[in-house]
């Protein structure tokens, strides 16, 4: 590729944005307050005032309840003016505020232009300026769960907000009488009016609403926060919104969803590991109740593990990360658990092809604790006993994971959660060769409020991951062990400043613990036994941030993290000449700092709202990663190693500029997004040919450094309301690599480069009893390696290889359908069944590619092709009461 690519391909970008800002001025220079209008109006009541503009005008006018019924009287004497001027006459002395919204008008309340009163100027000067703060917890009142996201607003007022993860809310208004609303995917629409006098709790309980969860909806964010937020490439989802997407042999999956959204991309069929922006597997920071999750996959990347029925929300950062995250350059997942019914008992579940789940919730002390009990395990290996083979009898295949939670309210201003995850694979034939992985974590946190502005989230975390590989057989033994550990504290404070400025600060420590292998070998495997030398490390940061919204279309959030990475004894550690060679090597006590690495992590974002529906935004974050993971294959496996950066291992950075123009349509039943990003890496890590990462050798001594770039746009279309939803996603990206030593020191593909990526995703509800859904993705091979030549030596084969990844495997397309078929519903009893068909049309995708000499003429070779997934139905079945 020519030098000048990314400055062609940003060029063409900032094109289409600017085309798009063109349009975007030409409907706002055709705006419906353009219109000449002739009226008079003489103590013409509000409402009736604007039906009569209306109907003159031919504008309509968009309003709440407290406009229409609002006493003010107007008075108007418009001869050939423009709507705006005219509307500015009628409202002049009224705290009433107008602005376009598309073809409409909207009208609402501003109580910056109220009337002071006349009457006892001096009496109380400071009575209308002082401010008064409401806050409040906002949680499900069927459930008792926090929410998440959830939009606080008043009004008639541009005064806004949402709740944070633990459902904690705050605003600072000015002394008076207000109506609140606020609204959160799958409820009900909360309104009240208070009189605010002081500073008052106000917690919220929204009921659900049972027509919005039969019917998926898909934004990320209610209302208008998309276009208000100055937060760039989040996606958020909720379980309800991945309950009708089909899936692999129907076992519902967050990540496989948000693989269907643009700037994410699968690793491969079948596979769990997923490419955010150019970004390797492991360059994703996956978090479940704030705990790190090493490898998010069960069966070799088939399903997460991530059991939808355990889950209460998932939010996806491909860019502009918050401050509070780090430790990885291209994205943070950030799952949460449900807290568990503090209301009534409850059971749900399903059982399908290959697994069953089950999940229990209720109140431990009603409205003031509860408990939730989630496990899930496949049954392949159950199936195989009826086989008449013995050995495929004795066969094991299968994983199993339980989440566990509890919680407890200690009063208005304290809950603590304690919540653990348990998950294992095993595969293996008995007695002869097997693998085993498993993740395990636990989460101790504490929300407390110290006052009704500033809110405290403390947590000790606990994260475990380890592997193990055995083959036995009657002459010989074989076992590989590896291991990552972390012991991890974390205290975040959320400051509501003032209407205008929300801060967040706080700090994390992680003592990590790398096993990196140990090997056990007896009779005659070829191998000895060993241990390579374990590794401890100390990662700390702080961390400041502030969204401050400057005005009422200019918003800023800015921020600084600040890491320190400090590398510990006990070990031996190494310098190398550039062959790899071990040159030196020095000891070091335990607990002795080896080398610590500090860097600075700015963010930075602003968002411009053009107008109500409206807005651009953009964005600059620069990422440290201290833990790497070395893997050879294009998609993460169990058996890839995990280290830490050492003396000459550097911490990878990223820095990532992002632009984005975003649109809501058609009264918000739609919404557009266009995003592009420039990303630049740096010390980014790949194998040296012939590499082996279970040598007695120094790992580092395996390993080449370079850079890395990633660019990119993504288009993004939904349709959020009705009863046809679903979305178009398509990404346009590139993603090369330098490193000495590789390709003759040129750029090349990266192993996840994919120019194209296209979703459609669409879900109908056909009826009370039938829903439908269908996803059909395409995308452009994986770059690869394949052999130019080949050559004999000794009678066998050898093949040559030139350019790294200058190849692709085929493109890869699959039509997916489901329906699912309501069976029963009442208030205490609910279930169903859910049927699914992968891969509809048989396309025979590419798995692996293989090269090797042709049987009836080993002069020739011949490439074969391994498919794994053609026509695969499931049908399972779910409860809930």
């Amino acid at each position: 590729m020519k030098s000048n690519g990314p400055i062609r391909f940003l060029t063409g970008i900032a094109i289409i944005l600017l085309l798009l800002l063109i349009v975007q001025i030409q409907v706002m220079a055709q705006s419906p307050l353009t219109r000449k209008i002739t009226i008079t109006l003489k103590e013409e009541p509000l409402k009736a005032a604007l039906d009569k503009i209306s109907a003159i005008s031919k504008v309509k006018f968009t309003y709440n309840e407290q406009i229409a019924e609002s006493k003010i009287k107007i008075n108007v004497d418009a001869k050939n003016q423009t709507l705006s001027e005219a509307l500015d006459a009628a409202f002049e002395g009224h705290p009433i505020q107008f602005s376009p919204l598309g073809k409409d008008v909207f009208i609402r309340f501003n109580t910056s232009k109220e009337k002071k009163p006349d009457a006892e100027p001096a009496a109380n000067p400071a009575q209308h300026q002082s401010k008064r703060t409401l806050s409040g917890i906002i949680k499900s009142a069927s459930t008792g769960e926090t929410l998440i996201a959830a939009t606080v607003r008043i009004a008639g007022t541009n005064y806004a907000t949402s709740s944070n993860e633990y459902g904690f809310y705050s605003l600072s208004l000015p002394v008076g009488s207000y109506t609140i609303t606020v609204n959160a995917i799958g409820s009900k629409n909360y309104k009240n009016t208070i009189e605010l006098t002081k500073n008052t709790s106000l917690n919220i309980p929204l009921e659900d609403d049972m027509n919005e969860l039969e019917t998926v909806t898909i934004t990320s964010n209610p209302s208008k926060r998309n276009i208000e937020n100055p937060q760039m490439g989040m996606e958020r989802l909720s379980i309800s919104e991945t309950k009708n997407v089909p899936v692999l042999l129907g076992e519902r999956d967050v990540i496989k969803t948000l693989q269907l959204l643009p700037g994410v991309k699968t690793s491969g069929e079948g596979t769990g590991g997923f490419f955010v922006r150019g970004g390797s597997a492991d360059q994703n920071m996956i978090l479940l109740d704030e705990a790190p999750v090493y490898n998010a996959s069960h069966l070799l990347g088939f399903f997460s593990t991530f059991n939808s029925d355990a889950i209460k929300n998932v939010t996806l950062y491909k860019s502009g990360m918050p401050a509070q995250y780090g430790g990885g350059l291209s994205s943070v997942l950030d799952v949460k658990m449900n807290d568990g019914n503090n209301q009534k008992f409850g059971v749900n579940g399903g059982v399908g092809l290959i697994a069953a789940r089950i999940n229990i919730e209720g109140p431990i002390q009603k409205e003031k604790s509860s408990f939730l009990i989630s496990a899930r395990r496949t049954y392949a290996d159950m199936l195989l006993k009826f086989s008449g083979d013995s050995a495929t009898k004795d066969t094991k295949l299968y994983f199993y994971d339980v989440n566990l939670k509890a919680n407890y309210i200690l009063g208005n201003k304290d809950r603590l959660f304690v919540s653990g995850y348990f998950g294992k694979d095993v595969l293996g034939a008995d007695k002869v060769a097997g693998i085993d992985w498993g993740n395990a974590t636990s989460t101790l946190r504490w929300n407390h409020v110290f006052s009704s502005k500033l809110f405290s989230n403390t947590s000790l975390i606990f994260s475990n991951y380890n592997y193990k590989i055995q083959s036995t057989d009657d002459e010989s033994s074989l076992s590989l062990f590896s291991q990552i550990r972390d012991w991890n504290f974390k205290e975040d404070l959320q400051w509501y400043a003032n209407d205008k400025n929300t801060l967040s600060f706080g700090l994390n420590s992680i003592y990590h613990t790398i096993k990196p292998g140990e090997v056990r070998a007896s009779g005659n495997s070829g191998l000895i036994s060993q241990d390579l030398q374990n590794r401890y490390s100390l990662e700390n940061a702080v961390y400041a941030s502030n969204t401050w919204k400057a005005n009422n279309t200019l918003s800023f959030t800015y921020g600084l993290r600040v890491s320190a990475f400090s590398i510990l004894g006990k070990g031996e550690y190494f310098t190398l000449d550039p062959a790899g060679n071990v040159t030196g090597t020095t000891s070091y006590e335990s607990g002795e700092i080896v080398k610590t690495y500090v860097n600075l992590e700015p963010r930075l974002a602003a968002a411009l709202q053009l107008n109500s529906s409206t807005s651009i935004k953009a964005s600059y974050v620069r990422n440290a990663q201290n833990l790497h993971l070395i893997s050879n294959s294009n998609a993460s496996s169990p058996t890839d190693r995990w280290v830490a950066s050492t003396n000459i291992i550097k911490p990878e950075l990223s820095d990532q500029v992002s632009l984005g123009y975003y649109k809501n349509l058609a009264n918000d039943n739609y919404e557009l997004t266009v995003e592009t990003y420039y990303k630049t890496l740096q010390n980014q890590i790949d194998y040296r040919n012939g590499a082996d990462i279970y040598t007695n050798k120094p790992i580092e001594s395996q390993l080449l450094y370079g850079k890395g770039r990633a660019y990119g746009a993504e288009f993004l279309l939904k349709k959020k309301n009705g009863k046809l939803t679903g979305w178009i996603a398509y990404t346009l990206s590139k993603t090369e690599r330098k490193i000495d030593g590789i390709n003759d020191n040129n750029w090349y593909n990266a192993r996840q480069d994919r120019t194209h990526d296209i979703s459609l995703v669409s879900m109908y509800q056909l009826s009370k009893k039938w829903s439908l859904s269908a996803n059909w993705v395409f995308a452009t091979g994986n770059a690869v390696t394949f052999p130019t030549g080949k050559y004999k030596l000794l009678g066998h084969s050898y093949f040559y290889f030139s350019e790294r990844n200058a190849d692709r495997m085929p493109s890869y397309h699959r039509l997916d359908l489901g329906a699912t078929r309501l069976l029963k519903q009442t208030k205490k009893y609910s279930s169903e069944l859910n049927f699914s068909l992968y891969n509809a049309y048989g396309r025979e995708n590419a798995f692996r590619i293989v090269f090797k000499d042709k049987e009836t003429d080993p002069n020739r070779t011949e490439a074969i092709k391994t498919t794994l997934f053609r026509f695969v139905p499931s049908v399972s079945y779910n409860f809930k009461f």
